[in-house]
């Protein structure tokens, strides 16, 4: 699993995700994120790295507030 930085734009990224949520119900929103994790797991095709990954995210510390 990757830790480092492998962006080439991460701001154009985050707004262009943040574009793509705009105007959808709390539903569509969970919808959309199901469907672009499941593009990107396939993206990445390696179930070992995928876990990582799941593994990682899961035990990340909560973000405050």
């Amino acid at each position: 699993m990757k830790t480092t930085n492998e962006f080439q734009d991460a701001d154009a990224f985050y707004e262009h995700l943040l574009d793509a949520h705009a105007g959808l119900s709390r539903d569509h929103s969970e919808l959309l994120n199901a469907r672009l994790i499941l593009l990107l797991a396939n993206q990445i095709g390696d179930a070992q790295v995928l876990k990582a990954c799941i593994d990682a995210a899961r035990d990340a510390p909560a973000s405050p507030g």
